[in-house]
């Protein structure tokens, strides 16, 4: 009997997990912390890449920028700021035009690798055999790139303004350069000094063709005729290898991109202003010669006196210009910051 009025006691177990585990909520707020730091300091390693011209350009777009003015297209011409036009003039540099236009020759070639089946080692070879008849450097005004003859790899038929096959990939490559960039070009067309046997025609007139020649090269490349500013020929006036006037490299063209006038506005006003303003004051000029003869005399104490109040009047002023070259210069140490995107 005893048994029938025992009671039954049910014990529920419940299986604990490891102790502090409170979810995975945490992973996802920390994973959009990295994401964000990792996105700011990306930003600042770019800010510390960018050169100064185009830093000083973006910084004035974005200070001067309006959602509702400036956004999209605009009906009234010449209002809308664009960033890019501004960047490609800063960037017409002789290293980034050389750049440019090796990989317009590599991609030149691999086309007609694909076209033509050749190895890769063939056409590293034909680009450098390309790039050794280019010459860029800086010139007063712009970039030139020259395109120059070497001993038995002419660039023009003998005496003739027919280009070779060597000469019309290049200046297809150069055009594909220019394109990329809105300034001018200026042709210019070289000879050696070797007398023409031509009875028609002199170096004159064989210069003056080729730079023609190259013109129309380049414009049936894609060129836009109205950025041409002008095409001349200087015959053997202006050698490139002065000691041997009939050096083959003599016999070259020139195409120089004109540095636009108004690139890289925002730095120049900067500097300008920043030259204006810390300008150190002109020093005083010398006594002629004929005051320098004149024998001096002692002032007189009725002298003396209105000398130093006139002293004393000059060291104020020169305290109190001094005093305000040094919170102008302050002022426009705030600017440069503020325009270049520096923080203190």
């Amino acid at each position: 009997m005893s048994e029938a009025v025992r009671k039954i006691i049910i014990k529920k177990v419940k299986k604990k997990h490891g102790e502090g585990h409170h979810g995975g909520s945490w992973k996802v707020a920390y994973a959009d912390f990295v994401t964000a730091m990792m996105a700011f300091f990306l930003l600042l390693w770019l800010l510390s890449m960018v050169s100064t011209e185009k830093r000083a350009v973006m910084a004035e777009y974005f200070k001067n920028f309006s959602l509702f003015k400036e956004s999209g297209k605009t009906f009234q011409p010449g209002s809308a700021f664009v960033i890019t036009d501004h960047i490609k003039k800063a960037e017409l540099k002789p290293e980034n035009v050389a750049m440019s236009l090796r990989k317009a020759i590599r991609g030149k070639g691999a086309g007609q690798q694909g076209a033509q089946g050749k190895a890769q080692g063939q056409g590293q070879g034909q680009e450098e055999a390309l790039m050794e008849h280019v010459r860029i450097d800086a010139v007063d005004g712009g970039v030139r790139i020259q395109i120059i003859d070497k001993e038995g790899s002419p660039m023009f038929q003998l005496g003739s303004a027919e280009p070779t096959e060597k000469a019309r990939e290049i200046l297809a490559a150069v055009a594909e350069v220019i394109n990329d960039q809105d300034a001018k070009i200026a042709i210019e067309g070289h000879t050696d000094a070797a007398p023409f046997r031509g009875d028609q025609i002199t170096n004159w007139e064989l210069s003056t063709n080729r730079a023609s020649s190259a013109r129309r090269m380049l414009e049936s490349s894609g060129l836009d005729p109205a950025r041409v500013a002008r095409v001349v020929g200087y015959a053997d006036t202006d050698l490139l290898v002065k000691e041997s006037p009939k050096d083959p490299q003599n016999r070259r063209i020139s195409i120089i991109l004109l540095q636009p006038k108004d690139g890289g506005a925002a730095m120049t006003a900067l500097k300008k202003e920043a030259q204006g303003s810390m300008q150190p004051p002109l020093p005083a000029l010398p006594a002629s010669p004929a005051a320098q003869a004149q024998p001096m005399q002692p002032p007189t104490q009725a002298q003396q006196a209105p000398a130093e109040a006139a002293a004393a009047e000059v060291r104020d002023k020169e305290q109190s210009a001094r005093q305000a070259l040094q919170e102008k210069k302050a002022v426009m140490k705030k600017k440069k910051r503020d325009v270049m995107g520096l923080w203190d």
